[in-house]
Parts: C-alpha cells; structure tokens; sequence
C-alpha cells in the first residue's frame, strides 16, 4: 500500500523565522551603532545660522556650498587682486612630477595655473558637483591644458586612489564639506607617505574681513580638525592679504 504522506513544512518555517528575527536583530543592532557614532561626532541642532546647515563638527557650524551657479564668482577678474592666488602657488614649492588634488576644485581656477608647473605630473580637479566638472572640461579645451583630469567626488569620499597623491590643496572649500571627517579621512588615505594637505582659510580670527562667519576659519580650529585625522601641522604662513595658507603633512606611519 502506498500512503500518502504529507510534508510538515511547520518546522522549517519556524526555523527560518527564528534566523530571520536574529538576523534583524543584528542589523539593528550595527545601525544603532553606526547612528552612535555618527551622533559622537557630529551633532544636528535646529537653531542654527542662516548660512550653516545646522550640523557641527567639533563645535563649528558647517557652511553651505557654493552651488555651481556661483562659477562667476570664483572666475572674477579682480580675484588676483583680491587674494593674491598666486602668491599660494609659489608658497606649495611643487616639483614637475608631482601629482597634486585640487578638492572642491570649482571651475578649476587654481588647477589650470597649477598644472603648467607639472610638466610630468598632473591635477586631479575634484569636486561633488557634476555642473563644475563640466566647466573644467570646457575650460581644459579652450586653455589646451591636458594634464588636468576632473574627478567627481561624493560628499563622503573624494574618490582617490590610496597613496596616489602627492599634495592636497583645498582653497575655501574645507568649511563647506557635509561630512568633514570621512572626507578627511579619504584624503589621508589618498597621500602618499610624507603628502601634504594646505588649507587656505579666510582667517576667522579677524572680524574685518568681510566674509560671512561660517566662511572663515580660525587657524586653532583647522588644527584641532586636522589632527583628529592624523595630520601634523608644519607651519602657517599669513602672507595673504585675507587668508591663512596652513600646512600639514602625513606621517609615514599612517
């Protein structure tokens, strides 16, 4: 006789259940701990400035971007006049070969009068907006300027490969970036052993320079932000008429 025998799927779903609640279980648990750390380093406050996003970072209010429809700003004829960007170039001491990040690269303004000094090296112009890449490209035809490769970053990660780099420079642009410590730390992967980071910074120390607060940065708090990514200060040099031009560099160990 053959009987007729039916499969008891109870078991079995009692079983996947039990996985599926320990496995929720655990998911939960690493976002509880990826919001604890997130909370331990950056803290969100609903009164804030008109000009921050309302989110701090080891006491400073974070600024908003200059959004792509600013390009003019940055191209101005009177910049030179106003900062003196040359002046930075000199102060990087650049060999031919190096290869240096322009972070928050914009149109390109200081990459394109970086790269002729790179006669066998190059700039990654880097930046989160696909808008201001584009103007590089524009820009990279119409000056016949080729050794200058644009690189769209996200807000977290400026997209560079490990130990490639062998200086990083940010002009006005460190205060504005959403996720300073993970950028950061982006960056310090990306330098080679010995790399540098310079910061140019409207000095937030001087009230009489007419920018707005969240746009300037005191040389302490640069400082204070840098080493918590292990970067070492070299010096500081004030020879702009409005800004700090702050050096760091990477130790060979990190």
């Amino acid at each position: 006789m053959i009987h007729n025998r039916k499969l008891n799927f109870l078991p079995f779903i009692l079983f996947f259940l039990v996985m599926l609640g320990g496995l929720l279980l655990e998911l939960s648990s690493v976002g509880a701990r990826a919001d604890s750390t997130s909370t331990t380093v950056y803290e969100q406050r609903s009164l804030h400035s008109l000009d921050g996003i309302g989110k701090y970072y080891m006491g400073r209010e974070i600024a908003h971007v200059m959004g792509h429809t600013g390009a003019g700003w940055l191209e101005r004829p009177s910049r030179e006049a106003e900062e003196q960007p040359s002046k930075i170039i000199s102060l990087l001491n650049l060999k031919p070969n190096d290869v240096v990040a322009d972070i928050g690269a914009g149109t390109g303004y200081m990459s394109f009068r970086i790269a002729p000094l790179l006669t066998a090296g190059k700039v990654l112009a880097v930046d989160i907006q696909p808008e201001m890449l584009e103007i590089i490209e524009y820009f990279k035809q119409e000056k016949n300027i080729f050794n200058v490769e644009p690189v769209l970053a996200t807000l977290t990660n400026p997209n560079l490969p490990a130990a490639s780099v062998d200086l990083v420079l940010m002009v006005d642009a460190y205060h504005e970036f959403e996720y300073p410590l993970e950028v950061m730390q982006g960056i310090v992967k990306a330098l080679k052993p010995g790399g540098r980071v310079v910061l140019v910074e409207y000095r937030g120390e001087n009230p009489f320079i007419m920018i707005k607060r969240l746009h300037k940065m005191t040389q302490k708090q640069v400082r204070k932000e840098m080493q918590a990514v292990g970067l070492v200060w070299r010096e500081t040099k004030n020879l702009l008429p409005q800004q700090h031009v702050i050096v760091f560099e990477k130790r060979d160990n990190n």
